[in-house]
């Protein structure tokens, strides 16, 4: 299971700033698919190596790291302004920094491709509006994500036939099935609660199947029944952002 990049640097980046973990250590989990930089943050415009740039925004006051995925029609995690909104949008993710008590830095993800070999990660900073974006809590996520299950699996099988589904799909089912065998995989850090870790392996698996079935076209039903077949996807779709976006931020719940 592929973890987002900014899922990724905000689990991590709150669990050095929470103290679970020291920067090297954050930094390397982040890291683990390739170098990370960071461009264009205030006062130092150039490119930054992401450890580098995490330990000068500590001084200036960073506590935090908040997720948003956005999807047009859905800017989950997002409160502007406009130029960041769409450079989240257009990525479909992006991380928001806590700075002091009214500062916030937007930080937006795209792949950094360097000669025949090198593939990092650039980050280019943005000033995010000082906002409360509309993202629920952990445990209504979760319950969302249940009802979200429930509802796109009987309106998918009334619909589909197993039989037809991709190899990637049927692999992404029987991983799904198998969850709860294994330790949670989430791409959560150290210091988040048991039942994120829970909700964001479940999510993450969903996200997989989610977007593989958006991706392969159902046969033999007819146009009505790939309105209903689409618009269940795109429901469950929504409540796995949900439920990525509420466990990477349930480190912040307790604050409230």
């Amino acid at each position: 299971m592929r973890v987002p990049p900014s899922a990724s640097l905000a689990a991590w980046g709150n669990a050095w700033l929470t103290g679970h973990v020291g920067l090297d250590e954050a930094a390397d989990a982040i890291e683990r698919t390739g170098p990370h930089v960071v461009v264009g943050l205030p006062g130092d415009p150039g490119e930054l190596p992401l450890r580098r740039a995490l330990g000068e925004l500590r001084p200036d006051g960073l506590s935090g790291l908040r997720l948003a995925l956005p999807v047009p029609g859905d800017l989950l995690g997002l409160c502007g302004p406009p130029d960041f909104n769409a450079a989240a949008l257009d990525a479909g993710q992006a991380v928001i920094g806590s700075i002091g008590d009214h500062r916030r830095l937007g930080l937006v993800p795209a792949e950094d491709r360097r000669g025949s070999s090198y593939v990092g990660v650039r980050w280019d900073a943005y000033e995010a509006a000082n906002g409360r974006p509309d993202v629920p809590p952990l445990a209504e996520a979760e319950h969302g994500l249940s009802i979200a299950i429930r509802a796109a699996t009987s309106t998918l099988m009334s619909l589909d036939d197993a039989t037809t589904w991709s190899p990637e799909i049927a692999e992404a089912l029987t991983a799904l099935r198998e969850e709860h065998r294994h330790a949670p995989t989430g791409g959560l850090a150290p210091g988040y609660p048991a039942r994120a870790h829970r909700v964001a392996t479940l999510a993450g698996r969903l996200s997989v199947v989610v977007a593989l079935a958006l991706e392969d076209e159902a046969r033999g039903i007819s146009s009505d029944q790939m309105a209903d077949r689409r618009e269940a996807l795109r429901d469950l779709d929504r409540a796995v952002r949900r439920a990525q976006v509420a466990a990477c931020n349930s480190v912040f719940e307790r604050a409230r």
